[in-house]
């Protein structure tokens, strides 16, 4: 049997914590069921008069499509320079711009947000040719890659992360890497990368952020100290307990905790290690934590 006690906003806790798995593929596995990462190169120019494609099995799109992506999401700010600093915004006839509350510190805010990795102004390797583009599900990175944990080799050629969204080849930057998008950009002027002889290797850690809520179940020296089990009555129709449970020495033991919603519906249960006696001269507090 059970006996019931509410909790209180105080009595529940929840905390995240983060958590991370590394994962390594070569290329004749990316676009197996259970992985899926996809590659595909960018070239400069119009759809209207470059339509050649891009594709890794069966996995296809036009190049010009993907560079023009690219460039807009992540290197649109940065098309007139590298340096990491915004580009002007436009002015009106007038000279002035057209948007004034956007100028802060006489500078001008981006016209797009290109999801920076950081608050420090840095070098984005815009690509002005083409670009290599590798995309992993977020089946695998969970949140987000782990900063550090991004390498990619291809034969004797080496692409790490420095952590603040940048990929490195012999510690010049050639691309970026974003981070919470799986993406990983390698742009025009670093070694051409062939996904498709299998030699090329990617790894990573993945990041999830899990809730862990802890309940504090805390009873009172004058609660659940006599049992309901209905065996301490005897068979007669008196209802008058067992001797043993008249006795001054008897009091009940806990074995289990359960967690209900508002109608009564199990939730969760918690098992103890060895039945615990309820005491009758102090409080007594069991902790419980649920992961999700």
């Amino acid at each position: 049997m059970s006996a019931f006690k509410q909790f209180l906003a105080q009595d529940v806790l929840v905390s995240p914590f983060e958590v991370n798995k590394g994962f390594s593929f070569t290329s004749e596995s990316f676009l197996d069921s259970d992985v899926g990462i996809v590659v595909l190169d960018g070239v400069s120019g119009s759809f209207l008069t470059n339509q050649d494609t891009t594709s890794i099995g069966d996995y296809q799109e036009f190049k010009t499509l993907v560079f023009n992506s690219i460039k807009h999401l992540y290197y649109s700010n940065y098309s007139v320079s590298s340096s990491g600093d915004p580009i002007s915004l436009p002015t009106d006839i007038r000279g002035s711009q057209p948007e004034g509350d956007r100028i802060q510190g006489g500078r001008p805010y981006p016209n797009f947000d290109n999801y920076l990795q950081s608050t420090l102004h840095f070098n984005r390797y815009t690509p002005s040719i083409s670009s290599s583009v590798l995309s992993i599900p977020s089946k695998l990175y969970g949140d987000q890659i782990q900063p550090h944990s991004f390498k990619l080799t291809d034969g004797t050629t080496t692409f790490t992360d420095d952590g603040e969204g940048n990929i490195l080849n012999n510690n010049a930057i050639v691309g970026n890497i974003f981070y919470p998008h799986g993406i990983a950009v390698v742009t025009s002027g670093s070694t051409n990368i062939d996904f498709v002889t299998g030699s090329v290797t990617c790894s990573f850690s993945s990041s999830r952020t899990i809730y862990e809520t802890q309940y504090k179940c805390t009873l009172r020296e004058n609660e659940f100290n006599f049992t309901q089990n209905p065996s301490i009555v005897e068979g007669s129709l008196s209802g008058s307990l067992r001797g043993f449970a008249t006795a001054s020495y008897f009091e009940p033991y806990i074995t289990t905790i359960g967690l209900y919603d508002e109608a009564q519906n199990l939730l969760a249960v918690g098992k103890l290690a060895i039945p615990y006696p309820s005491p009758r001269s102090t409080d007594t507090t069991f902790i419980i934590n649920l992961d999700r």
